[in-house]
């Protein structure tokens, strides 16, 4: 039998992919008129909206309702549920829905994510931030999971549906425009009604527009290889039982290990959560305190413990040691159960592993820190033009939503252009390198903005935003958003290419699921220790903190650089990247 497994690990040593040709100008538009890309769009706005409204500009409302900077930033750890996403992701793969499976593997799963995320936000529309912060908690920690959710499945329905005429390259680059049109909605356009209209009926109105997106969304495409992925899974479960793979005492110790620990990282942060919500601001439980004593250890024990433990197996499955003598045909239940969660969780991992070997950890530490800088500071943006700038939500809304994400898309865009001329990782260090330095113009606004209004007159866009009604201030607000977006936006196209690159195809969705999850998991660590530190210190220092932290990414950006140069030196051709 040629199974999953085999097939993977019997190419250890596999390089990265070349880059695919360029699909023509032809096979672009014949792609943009497709229906599944038509759907990707609108996948893409249904995961960007609910990301947008729980994360983002519900800290707008509880800026409104005078909640404080420290329960913001602890209340920020619902983001967690996308730092975490991985450890149900197999599930989702696995698990049909009773009542609704006809609607196909992937679609059971992502309509009912999206009513779930409607009914959350209709309910949130009718609290109070301030004096109900329990269970908006509970509410947005519950949205958070929907929507992470959601995402999962997204991404394995990208891959499914994607084929010769609807690219993955295609798909991927609409879902994101998709995405940044819902920061328009769920940013910009909820704060224009919320100064007309009030929270409340911005939440239900977006919780309305959740619901007609997941009628819409029975209809879509479903995957035509999903039934076949399913069958190839069992095949990969039938091949853990033939000669020369690990034994069931070991797998089993291997996901006990694994298991327990990520189920103690999610009590452990669930359980600070609840107190710091649950308790009166003086009496809490010190978020720096948590942040230096618990974070490192949460970070070893769900992704360094795991990874050693990936490579011990993959080491001794390659020396033969723990390993089967011959086919095992007879097994019981816990047998099965440990196949599956070993098939799930674990050979993903050591895959991973035995691919990369010792490169694995400037992977990981990349990924870890690429964009600490976005993650940790965008829970306080509206704090900060808010409460601490003093500008209207108008003034917000026309700087960082209109203007910042077409700022956003061009950075996009040019991220894009440029794997063209210059490669995956110089895009990748350039995207590092800006995101960090595009702290220090928010600095400069925490100090007055001098450097940033004399940018607007030098360069004559004062004088434009003055013609449109605007003024000095609202003009150096505007060129620091710019300048941050559009890093960002390079950024972000930049890490999207780089994850895909280093993905196995045979385990592409649970892979991602992890790797994208840890793009979450430091920043979101880190943001209930921010909001104490902007407290107490002010903003300047905490943009002078992340600036320098940025460069961590710099850093690995260029060994990894150096890593892939030199792997595709040995493999005879020019580097991807």
């Amino acid at each position: 039998m040629t199974s999953t497994i085999n097939e993977v690990e019997s190419n250890p040593d596999e390089t990265e992919p070349l880059p695919a040709k360029k699909p023509g100008w032809r096979k672009l538009m014949a792609s943009l008129g497709n229906r599944k890309t038509a759907y990707m769009l609108l996948f893409g706005f249904a995961s960007g909206l609910p990301y947008t409204l729980l994360l983002s500009t519900l800290y707008a409302w509880m800026s409104d309702a005078k909640v404080d900077l420290e329960t913001m930033g602890v209340f920020s750890l619902i983001g967690l549920a996308f730092a975490f996403k991985f450890l149900w992701s197999p599930l989702l793969d696995r698990i049909d829905l009773p009542g609704i499976k006809r609607l196909g593997h992937r679609k059971q799963w992502i309509v009912t994510a999206q009513m779930l995320l409607a009914v959350v936000l209709i309910f949130v529309s009718r609290l109070d931030p301030a004096g109900a912060i329990g269970v908006l908690s509970l509410l947005a920690g519950l949205g958070a999971f929907a929507s992470a959710t959601q995402d999962v499945v997204m991404d394995a329905w990208r891959v499914d549906v994607a084929d010769e005429v609807a690219t993955i390259d295609i798909l991927s680059t609409v879902y994101q425009l998709g995405w940044r049109s819902a920061v328009l909605v769920g940013g910009a356009l909820a704060l224009f009604m919320a100064e007309r209209t009030g929270w409340p009926t911005v939440y239900a109105i977006m919780g309305g527009i959740m619901l007609v997106i997941a009628i819409a969304a029975i209809f879509a495409p479903e995957p035509e290889q999903t039934t076949a992925s399913l069958t190839a899974d069992d095949d990969a479960l039938r091949g853990l039982r033939e000669a020369g793979q690990l034994s069931p005492r070991i797998r089993g110790w291997a996901l006990t290990i694994v298991g327990v620990l990520w189920a103690w990282a999610l009590i452990t942060v669930g359980n600070f959560m609840y107190r710091s919500l649950s308790s009166a601001p003086g009496a809490r439980p010190d978020s720096v305190e948590f942040i230096q004593n618990m974070g490192p250890v949460i970070v070893v024990a769900t992704v360094v413990v795991p990874v050693i433990v990936a490579a011990i197996l993959e080491n001794w499955r390659r020396k033969g040691r723990h390993v089967l003598n011959g086919t095992v045909t007879k097994h019981g239940a816990i047998d099965s159960f440990v196949d599956q969660g070993y098939r799930a969780l674990i050979l993903p991992l050591t895959e991973f592993v035995g691919r990369l070997g010792w490169a694995v950890v400037i992977v990981l530490t990349l990924v870890l820190t690429y964009r600490f800088t976005d993650t940790v500071w965008g829970s306080f943006a509206y704090p900060f033009y808010l409460g601490e700038l003093e500008y209207s939500k108008d003034e917000v809304a026309i700087a960082s939503k209109f203007f910042g994400v077409g700022a956003l898309m061009l950075g996009i865009a040019l991220g894009g252009a440029l794997f063209s001329f210059i490669g995956r990782m110089p895009v990748m260090f350039i995207g590092a390198l800006t995101a960090a330095l595009s702290n220090l113009l928010y600095a400069d606004l925490a100090l007055g903005g001098h450097t940033m209004a004399a940018v607007a007159n030098f360069t004559g866009f004062a004088s434009l935003v003055e013609w449109f009604g605007g003024d000095l201030r609202l003009a150096k607000l505007m060129v620091a958003i710019a300048g941050e977006n559009l890093a960002g936006g390079l950024a972000g196209a930049a890490l999207v290419a780089y994850l895909s690159s280093i993905t196995a195809k045979g385990y592409s969705a649970v892979q991602y699921a992890l790797l994208s999850s840890l793009t979450f998991l430091v920043g979101t660590l880190g943001r209930g220790a921010l909001g104490q530190m902007i407290d107490e210190q002010g903003y300047y220092p905490v943009f002078i903190l992340t600036t320098l932290l940025g460069f961590i990414a710099v850093v690995f950006c260029v060994i990894e650089w150096v890593r892939q140069a030199r792997l595709g030196q040995r493999a005879g051709v020019v580097a991807p990247g």
